[in-house]
């Protein structure tokens, strides 16, 4: 059996960052706002709390499997 190349890496980082700056950009423009009272550091904490769970649970499964051959080639 052959293993499978892995991905390359910018291509992956390419699509990472597809995913990261719409959502930051969302979340700044939305949730931000409501949580200016908080420190620098917890606003920081709080967008990670929302983006890294999407993203190892969501968006990089969805991407492998979509974009399989693109990231292999």
């Amino acid at each position: 059996m052959t293993p499978t190349p892995q991905p390359k890496k910018w291509k992956f980082a390419l699509l990472v960052w597809c995913f990261i700056y719409p959502m930051i950009t969302l979340i700044s423009l939305f949730l931000l706002p409501q949580l200016q009272f908080l420190p620098g550091p917890l606003r920081t904490l709080s967008i990670s709390l929302i983006l890294v769970p999407l993203m190892v649970w969501f968006y990089i499964p969805f991407a492998h499997k979509r974009f399989h051959n693109w990231l292999r080639k």
